[in-house]
């Protein structure tokens, strides 16, 4: 029976597994370490944050679970890539656009390893769709709020490190101008400026 289970295994959800083993903000000084794995499940949580906000306040239409599951996988291909600093992503049209080609290959492999049967249902949530393009809007904007708690979380430890990038990462999202933002900032963000006691 092994060596049944062998010859058809797919690699995929052990690949992703892997999100675990890869660090971010590689060139700061953090005074703890955050996981990619971590960040995705953040970002998937506050994805389906925004698409609910859209949704009950802004009467949108918004498929708030799968806003979830895409925010979930928005980063894996980081897997393979590794988590490039923004500042080397980002340095020029043509370092970013490298950069983007090498993201659709790595996604491209990632997929490769689903049974044939599943990889429709995959190949929707790692490469955006026309008809989805808000529901990935509000996922961008899920990782930079991800971002933006990070440097909240790391000034509270009494790390300056993390200064210049808070105030590029609002920058960004004020940029965005996405009205769930806002809210999500009036409503919820205060929270995490506080210690456990305060927020009970």
């Amino acid at each position: 029976m092994d060596d049944d289970i062998k010859d058809i295994s797919s690699a995929f959800y052990a690949m992703i597994s892997r999100m675990k083993y890869i660090n971010r903000w590689a060139l700061m000084r953090n005074s703890y370490p955050e996981n990619l794995s971590e960040h995705s499940l953040e970002v998937g949580i506050i994805a389906h944050a925004l698409a609910v906000i859209s949704n009950r306040k802004l009467g949108n239409n918004l498929n708030a679970e799968r806003a979830a599951v895409i925010g979930m996988y928005h980063d894996c291909t980081e897997i393979i890539t590794g988590d490039m600093p923004t500042p080397i992503k980002y340095y020029n049209k043509e370092t970013k656009d490298a950069y983007k080609n090498v993201e659709r290959q790595a996604a491209e492999e990632l997929l490769s390893l689903l049974p044939d049967y599943m990889r429709e249902e995959y190949e929707s949530v790692l490469f955006m769709h026309d008809d989805e393009e808000y529901i990935w809007k509000l996922v961008k904007a899920a990782d930079r709020i991800s971002a933006y708690i990070k440097c909240i979380e790391e000034e509270k430890t009494g790390n300056k490190e993390f200064g210049s990038a808070k105030a590029a990462v609002y920058e960004k999202l004020t940029q965005m101008d996405l009205p769930e933002v806002r809210i999500f900032f009036q409503e919820f963000m205060e929270g995490y400026k506080k210690t456990l006691d305060e927020l009970r």
